[in-house]
């Protein structure tokens, strides 16, 4: 399988944060969730890829390095950032004039069909949208010229759940249409992950934490729910992670089956996203 996006050993150092050594691939077809609490370094990272961020290490999309090449990327890449986009003195019929000029494939057809989906009106100036509708335009302004690659920074962020259901729909027909497509989606609401992802890379204090299948995460961590005794008993190496609660021990495992065959243990919860990087960050290790 063929990789749009690859990452070795990318670093950036900032005077209170360093981005130390990250590296994974976004393969063809796939979309790969990127998680982290806010400041882990998930916006440094998607910078970093847009070469917006100059940063150590190699970075390749569809096989070509980022910065020589950014030019042709650009125009095989949709890109939705919360921090950047077109005048909000514009209307979205405007913004499709200006597209139409600055990306060779830019679809009309396929731009005034999203905007009527999303219920999005034509002639209003872009600063009397709602947070919602802002996002929507952002999202049918960067499908429309038929990407490769989508690469998106929270882009359901402060959305309500119908809206970020029809959202993440789309994201999936688009992928479905072709299956050279990719996505790379940054989000810290984990429940859309859980739902729309192949892959989940998890970053923590800069630092990438690991790189997994979400089938694979979700079929064999666990949270161990236990007493004291049983706690004492656990080998360091059998468990990543625990948190001392009232009446009991919350302990994570990259490993349920090792946990439940080797010490007996069967208070074994099958853990969210959400819950893996809680107890990541939270817990004692």
């Amino acid at each position: 399988m063929e990789n749009s996006i690859e990452l070795q050993n990318v670093s950036k150092k900032y005077k209170d944060f360093e981005l130390k050594n990250i590296s994974f691939n976004v393969p063809q077809g796939c979309i790969v969730g990127l998680i982290g609490e806010n400041g882990a370094g998930k916006t440094t990272t998607i910078k970093s890829i847009l070469n917006i961020t100059k940063s150590e290490g190699t970075i390749k999309i569809f096989g070509k390095d980022s910065v020589k090449n950014e030019k042709e990327i650009k125009e095989e890449t949709g890109v939705v950032l919360d921090d950047s986009f077109l005048s909000e003195y514009l209307t979205a019929k405007q913004v499709n004039s200006i597209m139409k000029e600055f990306y060779k494939t830019w679809n009309e057809e396929k731009y005034l069909s999203l905007l009527k989906q999303f219920n999005l009106p034509t002639d209003k100036l872009i600063k009397d949208f709602s947070s919602g509708m802002k996002m929507k335009l952002k999202i049918a302004t960067a499908i429309s010229h038929n990407p490769k690659l989508l690469i998106l920074d929270e882009p359901t962020s402060g959305l309500d759940p119908v809206v970020r259901n029809e959202i993440l729909d789309i994201f999936r027909k688009y992928i479905e249409e072709d299956e050279t497509r990719s996505i790379l989606l940054s989000s810290h609401i984990t429940t859309d992950l859980e739902h729309i992802s192949d892959y989940i890379v998890f970053i923590e204090k800069g630092k990438m934490i690991f790189n997994l299948p979400t089938d694979e995460l979700l079929e064999n961590y666990g949270i161990i729910k236990c007493s004291k005794e049983d706690f004492t008993r656990l080998n360091k190496k059998d468990y990543i992670t625990y948190k001392k609660g009232k009446y009991q021990y919350e302990v994570l495992t990259s490993n349920k089956n090792n946990i439940r065959n080797k010490y007996n243990i069967t208070t074994i919860d099958k853990p969210s996203i959400e819950d893996i990087m809680l107890l990541y960050i939270k817990g004692e290790k």
